[in-house]
């Protein structure tokens, strides 16, 4: 299943400098792999995280990174991945709206890869199905992108009005599905 390209926005209270815009997708998803990929047009100012070495790590957000929010049909629970061209990555389950946050268990580690150009950049995630919740799910896909001078942009499929929020509904504006039986 690839799905076709969702256009990510810049929140309207912290606009990028020369990012132009970013696109991200489903590239595939199978029994072992949900496959992610995030393009970004204008990325000749992009900060990239210098390699971390794999492992979990928090804070992923105060530079460069990549988010999918994934929340399973019926509940109020959800699952937050941070992903990082560092190759650093965390996992989070909330019992509902920013509450009863804990570290998700995780079967692998994600694989995380940037690729930056002039002014392209891809970074793509792969992502073990087995620490997935239950799907079909809601999907929030979003990007925190630092610039030099330390500018910071929030991008989302959609924002909820006010302060930039990635957790809000508004931002779960697409949906994941099942892996096709093999």
């Amino acid at each position: 299943m690839i799905s076709a390209p969702l256009s990510l926005h810049a929140h309207p209270d912290h606009p990028p400098a020369a990012i132009r815009s970013i696109e991200a997708r489903v590239i595939g998803i199978d029994e072992n792999w949900l496959r992610l990929r995030w393009r970004i047009e204008g990325a000749g100012q992009l900060v990239v995280p210098a390699f971390g070495g794999k492992g979990r790590a928090d804070g992923l957000w105060k530079t460069t990174c990549f988010e999918a929010f994934l929340k399973p049909e019926g509940g109020e629970g959800y699952v937050e991945l941070n992903l990082s061209p560092s190759e650093r990555w965390a996992a989070y389950d909330f019992s509902a709206y920013r509450e009863g946050m804990a570290e998700r268990p995780f079967p692998r580690e994600p694989e995380c890869t940037m690729r930056k150009g002039e002014q392209l950049a891809i970074f793509d995630a792969a992502v073990p199905v087995g620490g997935l919740p239950p799907l079909p799910a809601a999907l929030g896909l979003s990007a925190v992108i630092e610039e030099e001078g330390g500018r910071i942009s929030y991008w989302a499929l959609a924002h909820p009005d006010g302060k930039p929020d990635f957790h809000h509904p508004a931002c779960f504006a697409a949906t994941l599905e099942p892996p096709p039986a093999a």
